[in-house]
């Protein structure tokens, strides 16, 4: 055996390490497609290598056998270029279903094999092939493998050049690697099959084995065979949040296609150009770069997420985001920056939208109520006044036959005592109907007071029990009634509200109790109990006559009253627009005629109303 070629040498070094790396892959449990089909291109790797390996040692004592090794070794060299080919569309969509069309790119490699092991019969793919004389004459056929081969290698480049070019910055070391990789040995085949340079037999697998040197470094440094970049790029790709990756000097070195649909022409985007400049560089005036980058500096200071909202507006931008950022630890060290921009606009625009429809529908329920109001006053001082306006009008009759008799001597003095009895009679009709008429102003003057006027916006339980007790005393006493009050919970619970409009609905339900009863006594129940952990109920039952149907029917919905000609039906309308709209509760009551009437008020301890809802309140009253 002659000196040994110096590719050759290098070629039982790189078989070694294509043998290590393969058991190293083997070993791994889980296997993806990309596993799989990585350990197929080095098994088909270490046969060509192998079969050149065993073509040295003997090509001195029988050239049979070298041609033999020579046609076991396209075993490898016909189907790597597929399997780079596959390598290439795998590490772009991450994996693929293999179907017929797939077993297509098998058949030009077969045919390959069946030409050359038959090439003594037709020479299509070998013309001579001397191992003597190192003389190598390729056949007609040669150039159709040579031809198909060079193809899937190119394919395979394409999906990998493709996304080197897409992705510059985010993976482009491993692409660049497999790229230099697999373009070696490409270069390096074409130049000594068309015989461009005088180059040893052993050289094209050995830069095949250079190429597997190269994956190598993609998987142990870049974990090559973990994910698959495009795919993965395609998936941030999607994302509808926008967001920018910087090194640790705040260089831009990634960022997602959203965010270049957002922000492209509103920022100067730029790979490897710094975060400040970008924002520098912004066509649009409104943007807080001072905030952004404070912010930035903040979050890898104290090492954690930082976020708020941030509203970036131009002539044709008006966007509101929320801006987190978030920075990329490594071994207790800051290696980067990820800053995420989240659209809220049309949240934003939602919320202003249910806000507006919200004034809207208070207003509504405000002209609403304001509505049924005044249509209940009218039509319960439609009678009174009626019948004020008949008074005055018999009084004014009576004034002027009176004027009229003053000197008519036919007319006594009795009959004048007579005219002033009428009037009297007249005027002692009218009192009813304008007390009537008092009572129900005094009522919408004290409940509007109530619903205007905050005295309190936190008080105890207690001392909304005090407060009751001392209003009802006299009420109680004088009507010979008896309040049983029965506190079932903590009395130093805080309820958050107005505590005179609440102590005022007590008031009307209490009074309405004692009312009932009529001339009688009677005894009237206040329970305070938890109906939950986040809900007051309050019970009021008294022992009287009950309610009609009719009554319990119109009840809260229009102003009736169960006192007949004494009552107004405002004092519990009122309470009931209280409880919903001030506290955020609910009222209802049961009822049975003979029986008595219990009312249940369930209120929370804490109801935030708006300041929409106060001025609604105000403007209520006004």
């Amino acid at each position: 055996m002659n000196k040994p070629d110096i590719f050759f040498i290098l070629l039982h070094i790189t078989t070694i390490l294509i043998i290590i790396l393969f058991a190293y892959i083997l070993r791994r449990r889980k296997k993806t497609q990309i596993h799989k089909i990585f350990l197929c291109a080095l098994f088909l790797q270490i046969i060509w290598c192998i079969s050149v390996i065993i073509g040295g040692y003997i090509k001195d004592y029988d050239e049979t056998l070298v041609i033999y090794s020579e046609y076991f070794a396209y075993i490898g060299a016909c189907l790597i270029p597929v399997s780079i080919l596959f390598l290439g569309m795998i590490f772009a969509k991450t994996k693929i279903k293999f179907s017929h069309k797939h077993l297509m790119l098998f058949v030009i490699p077969t045919i390959s094999l069946l030409v050359l092991w038959t090439s003594d019969y037709h020479n299509l793919f070998y013309k001579n092939f001397s191992v003597i004389s190192s003389e190598i004459i390729y056949g007609n056929y040669f150039l159709v493998h040579t031809l198909y081969s060079y193809v899937c290698i190119l394919i395979g480049l394409y999906y990998l050049i493709y996304f080197s070019i897409k992705n510059s910055g985010f993976f482009s070391k491993q692409a660049l690697l497999i790229i230099i990789g697999t373009s070696v040995p490409l270069i390096t085949n074409i130049l000594f099959t068309f015989n461009l340079v005088t180059l040893s037999i052993y050289g094209t697998p050995v830069t095949f084995s250079f190429a597997i040197i190269c994956f190598v470094f993609a998987i142990l440094k870049y974990d090559f065979l973990s994910i698959s970049p495009v795919a993965l790029q395609n998936v941030v790709d999607r994302i509808s949040d926008s967001f920018i990756v910087l090194d640790e000097a705040l260089v831009v070195i990634d960022y997602n296609k959203t965010f270049y649909d957002v922000f492209n022409g509103i920022f100067k985007i730029n790979r490897k150009d710094s975060f400040a400049n970008m924002l520098t560089n912004s066509s649009i005036l409104d943007v807080d770069q001072e905030k952004i980058l404070e912010t930035v500096l903040c979050a890898i200071e104290k090492k954690g997420t930082s976020s708020y909202e941030h509203h970036i507006k131009g002539d044709k931008f008006d966007k509101h985001f929320i801006i987190e950022i978030t920075p990329i630890n490594s071994n207790d060290s800051i290696i980067g920056t990820i800053i995420l921009f989240k659209d809220i606009t049309d949240h934003k625009r939602y919320i202003e939208t249910i806000n507006r429809n919200q004034q809207t529908l208070m207003e509504r329920e405000r002209l609403a109520f304001l509505g049924e109001l005044i249509g209940g006053i009218a039509h319960n001082l439609k009678t009174p006044i009626m019948s004020v306006s008949g008074g005055l009008e018999g009084i004014y009759d009576l004034i002027k036959e009176y004027d009229e008799s003053i000197e008519d001597k036919n007319v006594t003095k009795e009959d004048h005592h007579e005219i002033a009895k009428e009037m009297e009679e007249w005027i002692i009709k009218l009192k009813p109907h304008l007390s009537y008429m008092s009572e129900i102003i005094s009522t919408v003057k004290d409940q509007a007071v109530h619903l205007n006027a905050v005295t309190s916006y936190s008080f105890t339980l207690s001392e909304m029990i005090k407060r009751i007790e001392i209003l009802v005393k006299n009420e109680l006493k004088l009507h010979h009634c008896e309040l049983n009050m029965d506190v079932r919970m903590d009395e130093t619970v805080e309820i958050f509200g107005d505590i005179s409009s609440l102590i005022q609905v007590f008031d009307n339900l209490i009074i309405n109790a004692i009312d009932a009863y009529g001339e009688a006594s009677g005894e009237i129940d206040l329970i305070v109990e938890k109906a939950d952990d986040n809900n007051i109920l309050f019970t009021v039952r008294d022992y009287a006559c009950g309610m009609d149907n009719d009554v319990k029917n119109k009840l809260f919905k229009q102003m009736v009253t169960t006192k007949g000609k004494g009552g107004t039906g405002l004092g519990l309308y009122m309470s009931h627009s209280t409880i919903k709209g001030r506290f955020g509760g609910d009222i209802w009551f049961d009822s049975e005629k003979g029986k008595g009437t219990t009312f249940f008020i369930q209120i929370p301890k804490k109801f935030e109303t708006t300041n929409s809802e106060q001025n609604s309140n105000h403007e209520q009253i006004a």
